[in-house]
């Protein structure tokens, strides 16, 4: 025991600081479940956008006479104009916004990140959403040309536009996808937020798409196929949370702080 300035007994152990950490838990889960709600919103879309587009689209080797008679049909020509036009800006934003929340909750989860994979991930994200609204435009210019400024179909414009959008998509686009994957998966394994095994799927999952050679469409799959793999963690993650943790609010502090160290024995 020692004596203070105005002579009255204090304790030479200073009392210990109270951590107000309690709330962590919740917000990695709030984080979870927001990131895991906006992964599932863009992977829907981006599935609902490109295999409708697929669907409806005129095939590679079809017609002249063909071309022509798809992008005369009102209803042909205005559902493809939609689908570039408004559902892939809206699924590239859905993307933007996971983006942000899967840094959040990366930080929430392990502020320890690291920086270099941090900043390839948000810069291959960022490019990946500028690839796909650049694919967007090329597969419904031809379509927003005979419709808006009422000109002619040219059949070999009208097959290189959509070509080159899925060019663009498969080769580019797949390859800052296969980044955001490496990356993400990489700071997910070293902070152990992500489980290994996934993360090592990841990887292969990355690579394949990095090194792949193919213009199969059905790669445009495998990069919401594993938003969706790691939404269902996070949700899982996030279920695992007990919901009813108690954040003391100011006048709870106060009692401990004049309760002393043998209110937290």
């Amino acid at each position: 025991m020692t004596e203070s300035t105005n002579g009255s007994p204090t304790s030479s152990l200073a009392s210990p600081p109270i951590e107000l950490t309690f709330n962590q838990p919740l917000e990695v889960r709030r984080a979870a479940i927001r990131t895991a709600a906006l992964g599932i919103a863009f992977s829907t879309l981006y599935l609902f956008t490109f295999i409708l587009f697929g669907y409806r689209a005129p095939r590679v080797g079809a017609t002249d006479e063909e071309v022509i008679a798809f992008y005369s049909d009102p209803t042909d020509r205005r559902l493809l104009i939609v689908i570039g036009l408004y559902l892939v800006p809206f699924t590239g934003i859905a993307f933007i916004w996971f983006i942000v929340a899967l840094r959040m909750w990366v930080t929430a989860s392990a502020p320890r990140e690291n920086v270099l994979f941090s900043n390839v991930q948000l810069v291959s994200g960022i490019i990946f959403t500028t690839l796909l609204f650049v694919a967007g435009a090329s597969m419904s210019v031809t379509a927003a040309t005979v419709e808006f400024a009422d000109g002619p179909v040219d059949p070999l414009l009208a097959r290189q536009f959509p070509q080159y959008g899925s060019m663009i998509l498969l080769v580019f686009g797949m390859r800052m996808a296969a980044m955001f994957v490496l990356a993400t998966s990489n700071i997910g394994r070293t902070t152990g937020i992500l489980p290994n095994w996934f993360a090592m799927m990841s990887f292969v999952m990355a690579l394949g798409m990095l090194l792949s050679l193919s213009l199969s469409p059905w790669l445009v799959i495998a990069f919401p196929a594993w938003i969706l793999g790691c939404c269902f963690i996070l949700l899982d993650l996030a279920r695992k949370i007990p919901r009813d943790l108690v954040v003391p609010g100011p006048a709870q502090a106060t009692e401990q702080l004049s309760a002393g160290p043998a209110s937290r024995l």
